[in-house]
């Protein structure tokens, strides 16, 4: 076991360092530090039970290895981090039942899925989620503050108190007490001794009540600010207010665990249901024998230690960064278009993470409505940085979808059309039209899960991941119609595009 167990720590070293890191700089993972911790308390709580049984083997566990290993490989050639993650989870998994065999891995599996809740989500999923949970939370909050008869609008995550404005930002979306929550209900769930549903029914409501809860939150620290100022929604107070808010949650899942502990046929208190015990220790004059190590336990190793001595055989590849020009000399006169560079703030810069950026508003003679040209460029996207879509970023901002489909735009008659997503949004009577699509290593792709799957595929064939968000936006005042808007996109769209290939190389 100590072979298999060095071969694994050993394959996959650099991942574990790398989790770890993550670990500790997220305040959405920083507990995960704790799970492997109380991975290994949870076995160790069954040694009694464990000592039972001999190593029988499992062939199944030893496919599942290769399927780990497979997976890991893979991770190293595109050099994914989260395709390393996930093989670290599988390649152990796999290890274990192909050691212990059946008898054993049914009672330790569950315990060594729990690293499940320690691996990051994918980039791309976590800003989805942060946003929707941003919006919601915002919402519910501020029906709070209405409840206690203060007056309050809402844009998007702003909430307007009138004298001052708070923006419900990603650190407040709720993921910061989703993640570690979720945990603590997976694990609740593991120790409550009561029927499948009901170890469902914590699971799954850890997510209401952390919207609720955050939601609850925002809405008493709006009230705070109302009556003692915006201090009350900084420093100290703010993030012991997290701290209470979360403390709430666990309360609310033990209380709900107190109840369905006396709901059904078989009522029981509390003390009974929950198995969180501790090993009794072995009798005195016990003989202990040495398991025999099955076959499967030499095939795994031997599989471990080749894809080790592959993994350091194979040099590491570098990236390749395609050599480019800086949006600094994208020209600012294009036909008869004149255009005049914005900066973002730099708290945007920090969350959206890219290396190049252009805003800029372009306005044609004769015309008054100008249209907003952003790009977003990222050189790679291996380490999770990814590109932020509009659709998620867009309601955060108060802008509410009315429509969105795929179109395509004529450029001149000697090319194909450039298929690009069309979003009309609205905030109570202002209506903006919205062009954007990503462009990625020769591709015009406006579905994002697909630009996700190029982003695999060109890392693991091409050794590149780089790639940039393109978005137009012009105003559609009240007197004219989308036509007239979409006129304007087209014509400076004919105008911009041939000159991206200088910025986001093929």
């Amino acid at each position: 076991m100590t072979i298999s167990a060095a071969l694994l720590t050993a394959l996959f070293f650099e991942i574990i360092n790398l989790l770890i890191g993550n670990w500790l700089g997220s305040e959405a993972y920083s507990h995960s530090i704790m799970i492997p911790f109380i991975i290994a308390f949870l076995i160790w709580q069954k040694q009694n039970e464990l000592a039972r049984f001999a190593f029988t083997g499992s062939w199944p566990g030893v496919a599942l290895l290769i399927a780990g290993i497979v997976v890991y490989l893979f991770g190293e050639l595109a050099s994914l981090q989260i395709l390393l993650e996930y093989a670290l989870l599988i390649a152990l998994l796999g290890a274990a039942w192909a050691i212990v065999g059946p008898s054993i891995f049914k009672r330790i599996w569950v315990p060594i899925f729990f690293l499940f809740f320690a691996i990051p989500l994918p980039n791309f999923l976590y800003h989805q989620l942060s946003a929707k949970m941003q919006l919601l939370s915002s919402q519910l909050g501020v029906s709070f503050i209405r409840y206690c008869n203060i007056s309050v609008f809402l844009e998007g995550n702003v909430i307007d108190l009138g004298a001052m404005q708070l923006q419900v930002v990603e650190a407040c979306s709720g993921l910061t007490y989703l993640f570690p929550l979720i945990s603590v209900a997976f694990m609740c769930a593991y120790f409550y001794q009561a029927a499948y549903w009901k170890r469902a029914i914590i699971v799954l409501s850890s997510i209401p009540i952390t919207i609720l809860m955050n939601s609850f939150r925002i809405g008493v620290i709006g009230v705070l600010v109302e009556f003692w100022g915006k201090p009350m929604a900084e420093g100290f107070l703010h993030d012991f207010e997290g701290w209470i808010v979360f403390m709430g949650c666990t309360a609310i899942l033990v209380g709900e665990i107190w109840i369905l502990s006396r709901v059904g046929k078989d009522p029981r208190p509390l003390q009974e249901v929950f198995g969180l015990t501790l090993p009794e220790p072995w009798p005195a004059g016990t003989n202990f024998r040495e398991r025999k190590l099955p076959k499967q336990f030499w095939v795994a190793s031997f599989l471990l230690l080749a894809a080790l001595g592959l993994s350091s055989t194979v040099e590491r590849r570098q990236e390749i960064i395609p050599l480019r020009a800086t949006f600094l000399d994208f020209p600012l006169k294009l036909g008869e278009w004149v255009g005049r560079r914005q900066v973002l703030e730099q708290q945007y810069i920090d969350a959206l993470k890219f290396e190049d950026y252009i805003l800029a508003d372009y306005l044609k003679s004769g015309d008054l409505i100008p249209v907003n040209f952003y790009s977003a460029y990222y050189a790679s996207q291996r380490q999770g940085e990814s590109i932020h879509s509009p659709r998620s970023c867009l309601p955060g901002g108060g802008w509410q979808i009315q429509s969105l489909e795929r179109v395509p735009v004529n450029l001149d008659a000697g090319n194909a059309p450039l298929t690009v997503n069309r979003v009309l949004i609205q905030k109570g009577e202002d209506r903006q039209l919205v062009y954007y699509w990503f462009r990625q290593r020769g591709r015009n792709i406006t579905d994002e899960y697909m630009a996700k799957w190029y982003l695999f595929w060109d890392a693991l064939t091409r050794n590149r991941t780089d790639g940039a968000l393109i978005r137009l936006t012009v105003y559609v005042p009240k007197h004219e119609d989308t036509v007239t808007a979409e006129g304007r996109l087209k014509d400076i769209l004919r105008e911009i595009e041939p000159q991206l290939g200088r910025f986001i190389k093929d």
